[in-house]
């Protein structure tokens, strides 16, 4: 029987949703988007719990969408833009799943959260980073930018842009000064740091989180959140279907020596 790709648990008041693809840093294919949604949703229905944390098993948080099967998800559509944003579409439902609880989810993250991560991480309500954690969307570098263009929403839109044009990765401690995060602990502390906060947060009570998130959200919402979240989809779906200068050679890198080497290739052009 294969291992499930994300566990729930729960000790408490306090429901624990861990992704499990530690080998593969727990990139994000269609059984994690499933098997989350199942467990945010056994969390939402639980009247005994009323926070949510979302942690990574292994090394690392979430490095993103599987892209080292050359896809975002296991039937990745190649040049036909609508199917893209069909896909970009489950892939912004998944990433989104902390938003629409109805209880707050607390990220605590660790080693790599990029790309997708980095963006489930900040949808959460709030985020416990450990001291060796690095975040940001390298995907521009790959010409597969997105898909869900929150970042503008959480730390402004000079910091943001910089982030995302360049591709490059922040430690820690910078999230923590431009709003990433709420609070960077050192690694060995993560999981009692973490489970103190949320635990810290359910003496508050169930109905009172409740509110206030669904005030807070409706706020954003109000503003033009929901429509920002869809526009990034419907944006970046038709780049997604273009194969540009970088993403062939990306590719053809990718076939010969694996995604390792495209990787080093790319980053050496920033770094030089």
């Amino acid at each position: 029987m294969a291992e499930a790709c994300v566990i729930y648990e729960s000790d408490g008041p306090v429901a624990i949703v861990t992704l499990n693809r530690p080998e593969k840093l727990n990139a994000i294919n269609a059984a994690v988007r499933e098997e989350a949604k199942e467990a945010f949703l056994r969390a939402d229905e639980d009247d005994d719990v009323t926070v949510v944390v979302l942690r990574g098993s292994g090394r690392s948080f979430c490095v993103g969408y599987d892209i080292g099967a050359g896809e975002v998800g296991d039937d990745a559509p190649h040049q036909d833009a609508l199917q893209w944003q069909a896909l970009l579409d489950e892939c912004l439902a998944f990433e989104m799943l902390p938003w629409h609880l109805s209880k707050p989810v607390i990220a605590s993250v660790h080693g790599h959260t990029l790309g997708g991560g980095c963006q489930l991480a900040m949808l959460c309500d709030l985020t416990i980073s450990a001291d060796d954690c690095l975040f940001g969307e390298p995907e521009s570098r790959f010409s597969e930018p997105g898909p869900v263009a929150v970042m503008p929403w959480l730390i402004g839109y000079k910091r943001a842009r910089e982030l995302l044009y360049f591709g490059d990765l922040i430690d820690a401690q910078r999230a923590l000064d431009i709003g990433m995060v709420n609070k960077v602990v050192p690694l060995d502390e993560l999981h009692d740091a973490t489970m103190a906060y949320a635990k810290r947060l359910s003496l508050i009570g169930g109905e009172t989180l409740t509110t206030m998130k669904r005030v807070l959200n409706r706020g954003a919402e109000t503003a033009g959140f929901n429509d920002a979240m869809h526009g990034s989809v419907e944006g970046y779906a038709p780049l997604y279907a273009i194969h540009t200068d970088i993403r062939r050679e990306f590719e053809a890198i990718t076939r010969k020596d694996g995604l390792r080497a495209a990787l080093k290739w790319r980053k050496a052009q920033f770094d030089g």
